[in-house]
């Protein structure tokens, strides 16, 4: 549509936002539409851009500049969501579901502060609501929900197990099942012997919404219109839909300020772009790293500086505070079940050294591999999906030693129909009467384990405060930044103590093995070709002998978004993922494959939002050799009180998996004399 006169008054009133290919087969021509200061979305290709036009203005801007366009969805407003029509019509019909609260919608932010405030009333003595101690851009409380038995009495020493949800504003299946995950707990105990067990033995706190402005402005926008209709759910419908309702950050309009009144909810996100920062890449284990972008409109901001915003430093100081031996992030999608660490191993840290796995890899894989199989989830490290940096379990883990998981929930919708959501809660097909509640549990026994944490016992004066501390420097990408975890317990009545407690190394600095491969590949197979979008291009490589590492690398010179998968064919034909990586847009993928299985592998690129770009890909087969880099060895300083006098200091040494003893004494000897 070269060209266009201006708009009368008549057909401005009467405009209607729509979705519009405008070409760029320049670089300069991108410059010149940037300029503009339009709503661009990110599914753009080396010759064109697509722009939500909201006004008759726009159209007029677009037609002035001289640039030529075609429109894609003439009436944006129309096209209302074919999942929020299927979700009424489930709510309709549904008296009750089947989750555990009877919830047949999503909800918004009002009624997840509703849901937790049942909870209490319905559950005392066993439920308790949480004030986090920041509050959000925009002035908002943070609220979380601690079940366990007796929740109210002082802390007593049992570990802790947190579940969060909504650290992206537009993954509405995360909070959803972080808070039917507390509705579970409540309503079973008493009548369930594991999950009575359970609650005996831990205390569990659910954060189901982290990011509660974003969520705000996503949940009310995405009511609104959605145009998941345009292709269930794909890239085109994502990117189209104006406004908030798949805004991914927070409400950080420009660094160190905060936002507006209603600045955040004028803002137009589409596709997660836009303000804000990407609370996921915002603490500070290894903040600033692969994965993590620097400029603010990019969808994964990392933000000013680690912990820069009240979101994470929540997290943060919750974690910081309590013995938290277990925990999962709730995000969607991928049907994935995601642990440390979020760079390969033989990716170069901050210490000038390859980073290696984590120290606990054989455990942590061997429990993802357990909760994967309750919901036919994928168990992988986080690198293989993206590189990531500046995650929670970046952070928590590295800094903690508590087992951190990511769920991606749902195959291929950021929130899909809720009828989907509570099958992925539940299992559906093969997996029905599991799903990531039977997943939930696991982890939830996993952190209540001593196999899997610490223990330290020992005698102390009744009433007494224990405290636990530590302070050090958690490495960032460039630097350090310093943290401090500071715990406490009290006695009881009989003097003997119980702490569950994570080990006293952290995970960063122990001793790690690292993998060294060699210089000259066995075997490498070089590949060409072109993908044009929702037609998948596959090569195939055969791995004909023993190898240590399967590497397989996909380039491409313009700044478009493929991504890159690996399947192995089965004996009957079929094909099984192994691998995958899927990376924003310019952010080239790679998939490594230990020990590979000897046979023929199918090598599929797909073009998720790109126009037609060249590629080049490459399969190569390593030998490598393990070495071990030495490490610290790290103690907690235990201090026993009274009324917040210190009468006895001691370090204490304890790994993963060891009990040690720690009578005070001291303690007890000054105890009557003070």
């Amino acid at each position: 549509m070269p060209g266009a006169s201006a708009p009368t008054a008549a057909a401005a009133e009467g405009f209607r936002p729509q979705l519009v290919t405008v070409s760029t087969p320049t670089r300069a021509d991108k410059d010149r539409l940037v300029a503009l200061g339009l709503d661009l979305t990110e599914h753009a290709g080396h010759d064109y851009v697509e722009v939500v036009l909201h006004r008759a203005a726009d159209e007029l801007a677009l037609a002035g500049a001289g640039f030529d366009w075609r429109v894609r969805i003439p009436d944006l407003l129309q096209r209302e969501s074919d999942v929020n029509a299927e979700n009424r019509a489930y709510a309709a019909a549904t008296a009750v579901s089947p989750l555990p609260s009877g919830r047949d919608a999503y909800r918004g932010l009002g009624d997840y502060h509703a849901d937790m405030d049942r909870l209490v009333e319905e559950h005392p003595g066993l439920v308790r609501r949480l004030t986090l101690p920041r509050r959000s851009l925009e002035g908002k409380s943070v609220y979380a929900v601690e079940i366990a038995h007796d929740v109210d009495a002082p802390e007593d020493g049992r570990p802790v197990f947190l579940m969060m949800g909504l650290h992206h504003a537009r993954e509405w299946p995360s909070g959803e099942h972080a808070i039917e995950f507390a509705f579970d707990l409540a309503r079973h105990y008493g009548s369930d012997e594991r999950i009575t067990s359970l609650l005996k033995k831990a205390r569990v706190i659910v954060v189901p919404v982290v990011n509660v402005d974003g969520f705000e402005k996503s949940f009310n926008d995405g009511r609104l219109v959605d145009l998941r209709g345009i292709d269930e759910g794909g890239t085109g419908s994502i990117l189209a839909t104006p406004g908030n309702a798949y805004k991914r950050k927070n409400c950080r309009m420009a660094d160190g300020l905060a936002p507006l009144a209603n600045e955040c909810a004028l803002a137009s996100s589409p596709g997660g772009f836009g303000a804000g920062v990407d609370l996921n890449r915002n603490y500070g284990g290894f903040w600033g790293g692969p994965g993590a972008a620097a400029e603010p409109v990019q969808a994964t901001y990392r933000g000013a500086a680690p912990f820069s915003e009240p979101e994470t430093r929540n997290i943060r100081e919750l974690i910081s505070g309590r013995q938290v031996t277990g925990l999962i992030t709730n995000h969607t999608f991928s049907n994935l079940v995601l642990r440390p660490n979020g760079v390969a191993p033989d990716t170069t840290g901050p210490d000038g050294l390859p980073l290696g796995d984590p120290p606990d890899e054989a455990a942590m894989k061997e429990l993802g591999d357990r909760m994967a199989a309750q919901n036919g989830y994928t168990s992988q490290h986080s690198w293989q999906l993206y590189d990531t940096t500046g995650t929670t379990e970046d952070w928590s883990y590295n800094a903690t030693g508590g087992y951190g998981y990511t769920f991606e929930i749902g195959p291929d919708e950021f929130h899909p129909p809720f009828p989907e959501v509570v099958d992925e809660y539940l299992g559906a097909g093969e997996y029905a009467g599991k799903g990531n509640r039977e997943a939930f549990l696991l982890a939830l026994e996993n952190a209540v384990d001593p196999a899997a944490h610490s223990v330290i016992t020992g005698r102390a004066p009744a009433g007494a405060t224990l405290r636990l501390k530590k302070t050090f420097a958690t490495p960032t990408w460039s630097g350090a930044i310093a943290d401090t975890l500071d715990t406490t317990m009290t006695v009881g009545a009989g003097g003997g103590y119980t702490w569950h407690v994570n080990p006293s190394t952290r995970p960063v600095v122990k001793a790690r093995q690292i993998r060294v491969v060699g210089s000259e590949p066995l075997k490498r197979q070089t590949y060409t070709g072109t993908t044009l979008p929702a037609q998948p291009t596959e090569r195939e490589f055969t791995v004909d002998r023993a190898a240590d590492l399967l590497e397989v690398k996909l380039d491409w010179p313009t700044p478009d978004d493929l991504d890159l998968y690996v399947l192995r064919r089965n004996a009957d034909g079929s094909l099984t993922e192994v691998g995958r990586s899927t990376g924003s847009v310019g952010e080239k993928e790679r998939v490594l494959l230990d020990s590979p299985a000897q046979g023929d592998y199918v090598l599929r690129v797909e073009n998720w939002a790109s126009a037609a770009p060249s590629w080049e890909l490459t399969a190569s087969l390593y030998d490598a050799t393990t070495e071990e880099i030495g490490g610290l060895v790290e103690n907690w300083t235990l201090t026993c009180e009274k009324n917040g006098k210190v009468l006895q200091q001691l370090p204490v040494v304890v790994d993963r998996g060891q009990r040690v003893k720690a009578d005070l004494k001291t303690c007890a000897q000054k105890w009557s004399q003070s």
